[in-house]
Parts: structure tokens; C-alpha cells; sequence
């Protein structure tokens, strides 16, 4: 492959989304002495969440709407009763504090380091944009990347081919000579394939996938396989 640009999705395939999110809301429901069970809370929240960033990604939800009703959905479905101020207190919390924590994924350094010594790397990220570069620095990954490419600066979300096009633009990348590398089946891979961009898949959770269109992953530095 004759790749010199890699773009990167953030959450999911650099950033550990999952762990750090768990322990957003541990700090966040014990600031305000919150009696919830944590992991029955997660184990509800985990699934409403994805549900309502896919219709978030298909423009059917705005940003607060997703904010709001993943957290009130959970709470509901666990039968724990809470004021919609409460919500909405949390709600900001969690945006405030998400990245004061900084997991990446095993091998997410080694894998940047190797990658940048031969291509020039960028971020593109459905994530909020008021949130995804603090993510960055704070988990010290920032500098390796020449552009961050936000949906929110877009105005549409990937798989959304102005996405991809865009970030191509603005990093003066030819989609011949680009690679999209991320978690997500619709958004990163179909969405970066849909515009004539080679494609990595970050399967971590191993899961069964049957496609010839792309190859996968289960772990970060898998990928000097292909480049």
C-alpha cells in the first residue's frame, strides 16, 4: 500500500472510552452522594448509550438530547427515582471530568511512535469537540497528530462522506494514499470505504465479522502487519 497518511478514530480504538468512562461515573455519582449500584447502572447504560450514538450519528438526536436521555433512560430502566436537575448536573459532570482520566489502549503509544516516523497522522472523531483534544493532551498523544478533524466542525458525522472528505482537504491527502483506522463498522470502515480510503478495523472486542473489504485487528500493534 503506497499510504501516506493515517487517520485515526479517538475514542474506542486510541483512547480506552470504556474504562475511562466507567471511572467518570464513580468520581461523578460519589461528588453527589449518588446511592446507585455502579455496575448495575454501567451494565444498563452501556447498551442505551451505543443506541444513542448511532441515532445521534443519523441526525435523529441532538447533542443534549443524547446527554440527557441515555442517563435518564438508565436511571428509569434501574428504577432510581431522580430530578431532571440532577440529570442534567450529571450530565455536565460527566463532559467535565471524562478527561481528567487517560487510558489508552495497550500498545497506543508504540503503535503512534513506530507510525509516526513514516506517515503523517490525524484524528477524525464524531466525539464533542470541547472534549477530544483536553482527551489528547491529558493522555499525552496530542502532539503525533498533524490534524484533529471533529464531526462538530463539520457539521455532519462520519459515516457521513463529508467527513471524510473534508479531513482529507484540510490534510492535503490524496484518498488513494490514505488509510482510516477505528472500531466502528458503519462510521469508520464502510463510511471511510465509501470514499476511496483504504481501511484498518480496531476488532478488540473480537467479535465476528464476516467481510472481505477490510482486514482486522484485535490489538493496536497488529497494525505493523499492513504498514
Amino acid at each position: 500500500m503506497d499510504i501516506q497518511h493515517i487517520f485515526f478514530d479517538l475514542d474506542h480504538t486510541l483512547w480506552d472510552f470504556e474504562k475511562n468512562s466507567d471511572l467518570t461515573f464513580k468520581k461523578v455519582f460519589k461528588m453527589n452522594n449518588l446511592l446507585v449500584d455502579l455496575n448495575l447502572f454501567l451494565e444498563v447504560y452501556k447498551p442505551l448509550n451505543f443506541e444513542y450514538w448511532k441515532l445521534y450519528r443519523d441526525e435523529k438526536v441532538t447533542k443534549s438530547e443524547l446527554r440527557y436521555g441515555r442517563l435518564k433512560k438508565t436511571f428509569d430502566a434501574i428504577n432510581f427515582t431522580i430530578s431532571d436537575d440532577l440529570i442534567h448536573l450529571i450530565a455536565d459532570q460527566y463532559i467535565e471530568y471524562l478527561a481528567d482520566f487517560n487510558h489508552l489502549f495497550d500498545g497506543a503509544i508504540e503503535i503512534l511512535d513506530y507510525l509516526n516516523q513514516k506517515y503523517t497522522l490525524h484524528i477524525i472523531t464524531n466525539g464533542f469537540e470541547e472534549i477530544q483534544t483536553k482527551k489528547m493532551i491529558n493522555s499525552k498523544i496530542y502532539h503525533y497528530f498533524d490534524t484533529i478533524i471533529t464531526s462538530e466542525s463539520v457539521g455532519v458525522k462520519k459515516p457521513n462522506p463529508k467527513v471524510f472528505n473534508y479531513a482529507l482537504e484540510q490534510a492535503n491527502a490524496k484518498k488513494e494514499h490514505s488509510i482510516m483506522i477505528g472500531d466502528n463498522v458503519e462510521a469508520d470502515i464502510r463510511g471511510a470505504l465509501k470514499v476511496g480510503m483504504k481501511v484498518i478495523h480496531c476488532n478488540f472486542e473480537k467479535s465476528i465479522i464476516r467481510s472481505k473489504e477490510f482486514v482486522s485487528i484485535t490489538f493496536l500493534t497488529g497494525i505493523k502487519q499492513y504498514l
